[in-house]
């Protein structure tokens, strides 16, 4: 009988790697490379090898019926042809045959995902045949096909509880975001025609990198607009952050005295305001701030004003007033983030600094606020983000307006309501997927920046 507590398994791990299973794998093992699955069927893991044999036949299938087809069309996203028929009165109709370039697209990023995926299977498969022959070479158990069920409950239950999301983030995550950055190389829009009339079929094609200059130029009219659009984008995303921080921060410090009676009274009072639908606050806001809103008509008939003050008409004004109305919105979620970290700092600081002789301000900026910031500084980062991307707030109160910057955006469009309107109304596909690639690139590059430079990753250990 042979040995098999020899080596355990765990210690032959770092040599199962495909080099390995070329360099020292016998016939068996390379004939997987090939045929997957044949050296386990041969080494009585039947069940596991015919699985292995089955997901390459079936990728075998899709890449001869549809796969090779799907990438051919994909250098040129698609053809059309145009079929010309004479009509029985001497003149002639025109039909176009081919297939949408948005479907080449697609399918062609789909196959080259599952290519990938398919890659990273063959090299499981590949190792797993290695693997078979080492234990089998220094007799150890080789698990059986209900074995390797069993494991999917004990030791590899991680891998069986990430299946299911993995292939969720894969389908609905990668495989669209992937579709959406190389459609900003077409030129994917409502002007694109083969023929100069009219767009049969959906057509576009490759354009390298002509959208991204048309976005970065200055002196382009889509340039302007989003050298201008990113100006107050950021300009929003500091103000509508930083002053819901300190506005939050200032109530929570308030509510929080040991002097400021009913706290749980005065939190209800401001917390009520996440309770109502944002959407309906802010249509609310929409309503009472227009030329004959509540706001002016109560102004107007207290003498305060003689007209109606130009809340969503004057662009200074709108952007003003959409940043004051977010502080609505925003502040109470702040107060309470805050409410639970200055509860959470330890009263003994305070004692210690009441002891030296430090004031209310000296222990504020001592202690309070570092404290804060070194425990709040992720969730900053996220706001800002949030602010960034804050579709409703802009949308629902101005919608981008008051006028325009170009054709398409307004004075108080953020990049991600500009981008609504150049997909949604304009269909500018393609610089819609620009505008995006740009705000995830702007994002990225604030909050590492952000993040890097803060206690919170330069001092993680600093007030624990």
């Amino acid at each position: 009988m042979k040995n098999i507590f020899k080596r355990k398994p765990s210690e032959f791990a770092t040599e199962y790697t495909v080099t390995n299973a070329l360099k020292k794998g016998d016939i068996l093992t390379r004939l997987s490379f090939l045929l997957l699955g044949a050296g386990n069927i041969a080494r009585k893991q039947i069940a596991k090898g015919l699985l292995f044999v089955f997901t390459e036949i079936c990728y075998i299938y899709y890449m001869v019926s549809y796969g090779f087809y799907s990438l051919s069309e994909f250098v040129t996203l698609g053809h059309y042809e145009r079929i010309e028929t004479e009509t029985d009165w001497g003149g002639y109709t025109y039909e176009y045959i081919g297939i949408p370039s948005v479907r080449v697209l697609l399918y062609g990023v789909a196959t080259i995902v599952l290519t990938l995926l398919f890659v990273a299977f063959w090299r499981e498969a590949v190792k797993s045949a290695y693997k078979v022959q080492r234990l089998n070479e220094t007799g150890m158990y080789v698990n059986k096909f209900i074995d390797d069920i069993k494991d999917l409950f004990n030791v590899n239950l991680h891998k069986l509880l990430l299946a299911l999301p993995l292939a969720g983030i894969l389908t609905f995550t990668a495989l669209p975001l992937i579709f959406m950055m190389l459609m900003a190389f077409t030129n994917y829009s409502d002007a694109v025609t083969p023929d100069g009339t009219s767009n049969y079929l959906n057509r576009f094609y490759w354009v390298g990198f002509d959208s991204f200059k048309d976005v970065l130029s200055i002196n382009g009219n889509i340039g302007e607009q989003f050298w201008s659009v990113l100006a107050w984008t950021l300009i929003w995303a500091v103000f509508a952050t930083l002053l819901n921080y300190i506005g939050g921060m200032i109530l929570a410090i308030i509510i929080n005295r040991k002097e400021t009676k009913f706290k749980g009274l005065w939190r209800f009072n401001f917390v009520l305001s996440i309770a109502i639908p944002q959407f309906v606050s802010l249509l609310i806001m929409r309503t009472m701030l227009s030329d004959t809103g509540a706001i002016n008509n109560l102004l107007m008939d207290w003498g305060l004003i003689d007209k109606a003050l130009p809340f969503w008409t004057n662009a200074t004004w709108a952007r003003v007033t959409v940043i004051v109305v977010n502080l609505w919105v925003g502040i109470p979620y702040t107060m309470l983030q805050l409410s639970g970290v200055l509860q959470n700092i330890p009263a003994e600081l305070y004692e210690a600094a009441k002891v030296d002789g430090a004031n209310a301000i000296t222990t504020f900026f001592k202690i309070t606020l570092p404290y804060m910031l070194f425990v709040t500084t992720p969730y900053l980062i996220t706001t800002f983000t949030g602010n960034i991307n804050n579709f409703n707030v802009i949308y629902l109160l101005t919608g981008g307006g008051p006028g325009k910057l170009g054709y398409t955006a307004g004075q108080t469009d953020l990049l991600v309501t500009w981008l609504y309107k150049l997909t949604i109304d304009k269909n500018d596909y393609n610089i819609g997927a620009v505008i995006g690639i740009m705000t995830f690139v702007v994002l990225a590059i604030v909050s590492l920046v952000t993040y890097r430079s803060s206690g919170s990753y330069k001092d993680e250990e600093g007030f624990q």
